[in-house]
């Protein structure tokens, strides 16, 4: 399991009975965890210290409640980036944190195929630049760290409020200058339509929903779509590029997941694939609480993921 551990302003303090105590900046939450299933054992006294707390309803869905006052929204940093904060529905904060393991592998294979001195360099001209597809982008996390690391990315997500803060996050970050498009548009589509502009990235990424539905009632399901999404990715990477897919599906394990893309892409392109889980350290008890997993295809592997 790869641990996102370079937080300072986000931090798993403890974790039992179905439920994370958060600190994210100076604020506190308790936010329900279907992988903890554990009982007993809370050893952190700031449980009862807590802002809020997300509550499932046995209908579904849920709600927030809030025990003391708090900022909203707030902001944290991982590193030099910053991400504006605040309570959503499906229990929610607008950030992932065990994400940073990905941007970190991102932010690296970026700069690997950077002109020396490109990162730095505030030019929005991106003929220089690796091309780097953000596809279901969400807030920006992975778009930020290609950015800062001298990208050109185009962020793709079907939610026009998520990629109106998502620009936020590049403005606040000092980023909103750098060469990127936003656009606002349902991600196969998009894969569609480069796919016959013959449009070509050094970089993919995507995190899909496990499970969902579009503005018209469309039902979305990773599992059944995956092959069809990883068809078009195959037809929109560089020889040589990278694909990053995460996924919270129950559904696919990091085997299935290694096997799905094994099986599309290096019969095309060739290169290798590796994948694991990703994850959080649980500070009181020191545990690793699986957060998900990651595959990543290199065209030409130099290095672990």
């Amino acid at each position: 399991m790869r641990i996102a551990e370079n937080w300072s302003d986000y931090a798993l303090l403890d974790c039992s009975d179905g439920e994370r105590l958060e600190r994210w900046g100076e604020v506190l939450l308790i936010r329900p965890d279907p992988q903890v299933i554990w009982k007993g054992g809370r050893q952190s006294p700031l449980w009862r210290e807590a802002h809020a707390r997300y509550v499932r309803a046995s209908s579904g869905g849920g709600q927030w409640e809030f025990d003391r006052q708090m900022p909203t929204p707030w902001r944290v940093a991982y590193g030099a980036l910053l991400f504006g904060l605040k309570p959503m529905g499906f229990k929610h904060t607008g950030l992932f944190p065990e994400q940073a393991v990905n941007w970190e592998v991102l932010a690296g294979e970026v700069r690997r195929l950077c002109a020396p001195g490109l990162a730095h360099n505030q030019s929005q001209d991106a003929a220089q630049r690796p091309r780097v597809l953000n596809l279901f982008a969400y807030t920006g996390g992975a778009t930020l760290a290609c950015l800062a690391a001298g990208a050109h990315v185009t962020h793709v997500d079907a939610a026009k409020g998520m990629v109106l803060r998502a620009r936020e996050n590049a403005e606040i970050s000092g980023l909103g200058s750098r060469p990127v498009r936003w656009i606002v548009e349902d991600c196969v589509k998009f894969a569609q339509r480069e796919v016959r502009r013959e449009n070509l990235y050094d970089i993919i990424l995507m995190d899909p929903p496990s499970y969902g539905r579009g503005p018209g009632g469309e039902v979305w399901q990773l599992a059944a779509e995956l092959d069809n999404l990883l068809t078009l990715c195959a037809r929109l990477l560089q020889p040589r590029g990278m694909l990053l897919l995460n996924s919270y599906s129950a559904e696919l394990s990091p085997a299935v997941m290694h096997y799905a893309l094994a099986r599309k892409l290096t019969p095309l392109l060739g290169g290798t694939v590796v994948c694991d889980e990703i994850g959080l350290r649980c500070q009181a008890t020191d545990l690793s609480l699986p957060c998900g997993s990651t595959a990543v295809w290199r065209g030409e592997y130099s290095g672990s993921a």
